[in-house]
């Protein structure tokens, strides 16, 4: 690999919404690297709750106080996003050992389509190690109180998000089922 290729890396994922465990990470990482690309998965089969473009504004909100950090949209394959912008290096985040299966797995996978990119694992702050986005896009969903675990505009787009989509649950209204059921 050459010395150009390792200053670039590619953080990939869905960011559905990005989490402050995700800021973290690119706050551990960006000093680390010439440029660090976020790159943000259209991801259709996972179904997304926020669109592409939503979640590619989102990051790049919160990731701005960091000049060479740069948020892509993407709907190709990883492999060739991360040759497109010639990166060196795949960026993954590990919040626990469950993760690792999964993560050990898509590395392998990826050594095999880009030979030339090395993985590295990353893991967060431990006060963020449990969040996750479908936690908080579920917590959000049912009219919990998400601030602690997202940047003030991301919570502010789901609770919109929920809102335009009829997808929010008001707390309030809520009952339980008879029974305890």
């Amino acid at each position: 690999m050459s010395p150009a290729r390792t200053r670039i890396a590619v953080y990939p994922g869905t960011f559905d919404p990005i989490t402050n465990g995700h800021v973290d990470l690119v706050d551990r990482a960006a000093p680390l690297f010439e440029t660090l690309i976020v790159g943000v998965a259209e991801s259709p089969s996972k179904g997304p709750a926020l669109p592409l473009a939503l979640r590619v504004a989102l990051a790049r909100d919160a990731l701005s106080a960091y000049p060479n950090v740069e948020v892509r949209g993407f709907a190709s394959l990883l492999a060739h996003f991360v040759s497109g912008v010639g990166a060196g290096v795949l960026l993954r985040g590990l919040r626990a050992v469950s993760d690792f299966e999964y993560e050990f797995q898509l590395a392998s996978m990826n050594r095999h389509l880009i030979p030339d990119v090395e993985t590295l694992f990353l893991t967060p702050a431990e006060q963020y190690g449990f969040i996750s986005s479908s936690l908080v896009r579920e917590i959000s969903r049912l009219g919990g109180d998400v601030a602690g675990f997202v940047p003030s505009a991301v919570a502010r787009a789901l609770d919109e998000e929920w809102q335009r989509t009829g997808k929010h649950t008001d707390p309030s209204t809520h009952t339980p089922p008879p029974n305890g059921e």
